[in-house]
């Protein structure tokens, strides 16, 4: 099984003070570029990128740049600014999903950074042949409703003041969220990214319980708001997309490229 991170409680407070180490991730990208060269190289399939909270389309600026140098056809969602799992956005998502199906003539990849992820999330669970894989980036995908969100208070307090007094609760009462809690995980595959030093989205809301087969979550080492700009993200990202469709495999990193993905993340498997 895909297991859910066994991490309780927020982020650890020195991991959401040290969030601004996203600049040396963002500086150091550059020197990796050269490195990412050596991806997999992809299949022209449509891929939409999805922006996390109070962010919009420029802070895909990276992910968009490197994904259409590996061949696929790239767009971001097209909605403005990420201000929060609001209905009327979620409803245009699905028309995107559809448009880009209907143009392309094939299956759409969504990969969807922090609340992106969310969005990405119920488009699957409501449009599950048009969706072919999701790709979630230190996603909130998994919310105890009995616990609430455990996100940092300040993030909370954001999310009160821009979207909804209840706060990141909010996303967990919608129908996306009820569907994860009945254990209805959507039928493409997913991957789960995430980070134990994420200063954002603690680990075990990044990550679900699922079948090999279709779920899993891959450890990264970074920021949550460097993810976007994340040499190791970008590599692990472009890794997923390229598989052929219908045959996708769990995450397995070989070579030096899995050598230096373990060594980095301390894990010997993606766990």
């Amino acid at each position: 099984m895909a297991t859910r991170h066994p991490h309780t409680g927020a982020p650890q407070r020195w991991h959401s003070l040290l969030e601004w180490r996203a600049l040396a991730e963002i500086a150091a990208l550059p020197l990796a570029w050269p490195l990412l060269g050596s991806t997999p190289q992809g299949d022209g399939q449509p891929v939409l990128l999805l922006p996390g909270f109070m962010a919009d389309e420029s802070s895909l600026v990276a992910l968009k740049r490197f994904l259409r140098s590996k061949g696929y056809a790239v767009q971001s969602w097209g909605l403005g600014r990420n201000v929060g799992f609001h209905p009327g956005h979620a409803q245009a998502l699905l028309r995107k999903v559809e448009a880009v199906r209907q143009q392309s003539g094939r299956t759409v990849s969504l990969v969807g950074w922090s609340l992106g992820g969310v969005f990405a999330l119920h488009a699957g669970l409501s449009l599950p042949g048009a969706v072919r894989q999701i790709v979630a980036l230190g996603s909130p995908v998994n919310i105890d409703v009995a616990a609430g969100s455990q996100s940092p208070a300040l993030i909370q307090a954001v999310y009160r003041w821009m979207v909804d007094p209840r706060g990141p609760q909010v996303h967990a009462d919608q129908p996306h969220a009820r569907a994860l809690r009945e254990h209805r995980l959507p039928a493409m595959p997913m991957s789960c990214l995430y980070s134990i030093s994420d200063g954002v989205v603690p680990p075990q809301e990044a990550t679900v319980d699922g079948d090999p087969a279709r779920f899993e979550n891959i450890r990264v080492s970074g920021s949550h708001t460097g993810l976007g700009f994340n040499a190791m993200v970008l590599a692990v990202v472009a890794d997923r997309l390229a598989q052929p469709e219908g045959q996708w495999q769990p995450f397995k990193p070989a070579g030096w490229r899995g050598l230096m993905y373990r060594s980095v993340t301390h894990a010997a498997v993606p766990i």
